[in-house]
């Protein structure tokens, strides 16, 4: 069972250097857990990262399109486990920013997947997000980013 973040899951399906890697490693796992948080914003999150290709014309309507029906199935079948975001992850998160060092810069979304990682006992998150690599070893996670 592992822990990981959107800019790891979206190499499932956005074509990356680290996408084949990041496949064999989710793939082979019994359970991948991702925040309840990205349940509902990891679909605004992914799809933004998928429209992004759509816009600078990486991708046509139809991979857009694509991308979209393939994560919609993924979720469907059970392939994501959704670890729920309840009020002590969400304290957790605005008390990490008390006494987080000014040197380190973390998202306020980012912070929730660390914490709720931490919150389900993971010792690792894998991340492909270079703010939350380092938020996530100040906080004492072991970042894990998936290259070839």
């Amino acid at each position: 069972m592992i822990f990981c973040d959107t800019s790891t899951a979206a190499k499932l399906y956005v074509s990356e250097a680290q996408s084949t890697a990041v496949r064999n490693v989710l793939e082979a796992e019994d359970a991948v857990c991702v925040s309840a948080l990205v349940s509902e914003l990891f679909r605004v999150e992914l799809t933004a990262i998928f429209h992004r290709r759509l816009s600078v014309g990486k991708w046509s309507p139809a991979d857009f399109r694509a991308a979209v029906r393939q994560f919609s199935h993924d979720d469907i079948a059970g392939f994501w486990t959704w670890l729920p975001l309840d009020r002590a992850i969400v304290e957790g998160a605005a008390r990490t920013f008390m006494t987080l060092p000014s040197t380190v810069f973390l998202r306020s979304s980012d912070c929730l997947h660390l914490v709720t990682a931490l919150h389900h006992k993971f010792s690792e998150v894998h991340t492909h997000d270079i703010h939350q690599v380092a938020a996530a070893a100040v906080l004492g996670l072991k970042p894990i980013a998936i290259n070839p």
